[in-house]
């Protein structure tokens, strides 16, 4: 008789408990992914197929086989926090140069600016250039931008308003002189900031006079000083709008207004540069029976800022938040996926290596193809079943003690049989 059956049972009993033993174990490790011991049984036979016996020698562990099934999702006050909904793993960077694999979204910025692992491991991604825009190609280590984002001069505008049709013109056409200090002068008037090169600000203030039934003058001062004047030093309109029957979009000007802005004095006493060329869109206007109103006023410019925040989006753009008001990316986070993910091999750390059961890896960004989402400020739970570990292992250890029940059977008959005389 043979004691291989319950030896063999034994050890697959032991190695079955290692497993579950693994993933209680890692019940609370985000990005971890549980595994399963497979066993197989075993036949002795000879090669030429001779002799064989239909009674089975025992079991061996054929494999241990990671679950890469989706695990809950958890929010977190951390916004570097990322999870992926779906298909995919974070490529990072080890000191030593090699990528490697991750489904552990716990990020931080170091003191280079790199976004990485506890483990040290760089995420990898796309870089974006001066204008915030992205640069696909070869992925490599993420760095957050730490200076503040340059000024940018003002070079389009644009105005959505109601002037109201009701009123009367404020001066005969014929003289259509304006004092920005007296109301009585113009109709209506509204303001805006717009920013040099040096991005100080300069106080706009557009000023609408009712020149006749359907056409308006535009004045514009800049840090109190009229744009436009005559020889005389006399104000002048920057344009004439003339608006159709019906009040609609006006007829005139046709297509954008130069607006050239001289150097002046801000209101905190510095000098500003001179803005020329700004391109002017007045076709939102309206002249309705309605309280004048502006429901818009756009410009482009901006004063310099300090980076203030990042945010990831759910297709992996990082997006820098400045003092200034203005974002703009700073990259994007890369995914990959394999067609075989149970053939990757673990290295602990929360991170796995590719081999050749696994294949070459494909990449590309979160929510492209069948690449998962980002989700920014959570993480993924490991995908153990607690309830169903514990009850897996109540299992494993009846069938060990079975075993050994089976071995001390076995000694029992040897012993009868050294007993008989």
């Amino acid at each position: 008789m043979s004691f291989q059956q319950g030896l063999s049972g034994l050890n697959a009993s032991s190695k079955n408990l290692d497993v579950i033993g693994n993933n209680v174990a890692n019940a609370s490790t985000y990005g971890a992914k549980s595994s399963r011991a497979e066993f197989a049984d075993m036949y002795a036979t000879a090669m030429t197929g001779g002799g064989s016996s239909n009674i089975g020698i025992g079991v061996n562990l054929a494999a241990v086989t990671q679950q890469f099934t989706q695990g809950n999702i958890t929010t977190t006050a951390n916004s570097l926090d990322l999870a992926i909904n779906g298909q995919g793993f974070f490529e990072v960077q080890s000191p030593d140069g090699q990528t490697l694999y991750s489904r552990n979204g716990q990020f931080q910025v170091n003191k280079e600016g790199y976004l990485q692992t506890n483990g040290g491991m760089k995420l990898l991604g796309y870089p974006a250039d001066g204008q915030g825009t992205i640069q696909p190609g070869q992925a490599r280590p993420l760095q957050l931008p730490t200076a503040g984002i340059d000024p940018s001069s003002t070079t389009e505008m644009n105005i959505e308003m109601n002037l109201d049709s009701r009123v009367g013109a404020t001066l005969p056409a014929t003289t259509p002189m304006i004092n920005f200090n007296d109301a009585a002068t113009y109709n209506n008037a509204t303001s805006v900031t717009v920013f040099d090169d040096k991005g100080q600000d300069v106080a706009l203030t557009y000023y609408f006079q009712k020149a006749s039934t359907d056409t308006w003058n535009v004045y514009v001062t800049a840090n109190g000083s009229p744009v436009n004047v005559d020889g005389a030093g006399d104000p002048q309109p920057l344009t004439t709008m003339t608006f159709p029957a019906n009040g609609g979009t006006p007829t005139a000007p046709a297509g954008l207004v130069t607006l050239d802005i001289p150097a002046s004095t801000n209101a905190s006493g510095a000098q500003t540069l001179a803005i020329p060329g700004i391109q002017l869109d007045l076709s939102g206007a309206t002249q309705y029976g309605a309280t004048f109103g502006v429901t818009d006023m756009a410009q482009n410019g901006y004063a310099p800022g300090q980076l203030s925040g990042l945010s990831i989006e759910k297709n992996g753009i990082v997006m820098a938040t400045y003092s200034n008001g203005q974002s703009k990316p700073a990259g994007q986070i890369e995914l990959a996926t394999f067609r075989n993910t149970q053939g990757l091999k673990p290295l602990g750390g929360n991170n796995w290596a590719r081999t050749f059961e696994s294949g070459d890896p494909i990449v590309g960004t979160p929510s492209q193809g069948n690449l998962g989402a980002l989700q920014s400020g959570a993480l993924e739970e490991s995908n153990v079943d607690l309830t169903a570990e514990l009850v897996n292992m109540i299992t494993a250890q009846r069938i060990y003690q079975a075993n050994s029940q089976t071995i001390k059977t076995q000694d029992q008959v040897m012993q009868t049989l050294v007993n008989l005389r």
